[in-house]
């Protein structure tokens, strides 16, 4: 990868598991960036880090070479490690079950064939920059719809 490969930096987070969830996707290349956020009532931490994800890379209007940085395991071990597996077995687990949150994986695995993507796995709350930017993020949008009933999105440090 070189320089002027995009940046994805995701987080997700709940209050409450499942409660109220926020998302955020930071995409960078060079001096060139842009903030997206969305807010769901009742939602999973896992559910908002696929999301963040997912809405990432649905924001790009053309094939691109993308490091995503992320410090969620489930996403990162999914979409390296389990996610030809899953696709193999239609979408079951290894011990049968349906995987869960089949449409956001489905979504990731299609947009997968479009870009180039190296995934990598950040320590949270540890002091990295980007990690932390997208972490206070997804606060401000916790702190800014609490208590509101309806699914929002965004764009921009909010």
């Amino acid at each position: 990868m070189t320089d002027v490969t995009l940046r994805l930096i995701t987080d997700g987070a709940c209050r409450g598991n499942p409660g109220p969830g926020a998302w955020g996707a930071w995409l960078r290349q060079g001096e060139a960036e842009r903030v997206l956020w969305g807010y769901a009532p009742q939602t999973t931490n896992n559910r908002m880090e696929l999301g963040a994800a997912l809405h990432g890379l649905e924001a790009l209007k053309r094939p691109s070479s993308i490091l995503i940085r992320s410090d969620s395991q489930y996403l990162i071990k999914g979409m390296t490690e389990w996610l030809a597996g899953w696709q193999k077995r239609g979408w079951r687990s290894a011990g049968g079950s349906a995987v869960k949150n089949v449409e956001l994986w489905q979504g990731l695995a299609r947009l997968a064939q479009t870009h180039q993507l190296r995934w990598e796995w950040v320590r949270g709350h540890s002091g990295d920059p980007e990690n932390e930017a997208v972490d206070a993020l997804i606060n401000r949008v916790l702190d800014h719809f609490a208590g509101n009933a309806q699914e929002q999105c965004g764009e921009g440090w909010l």
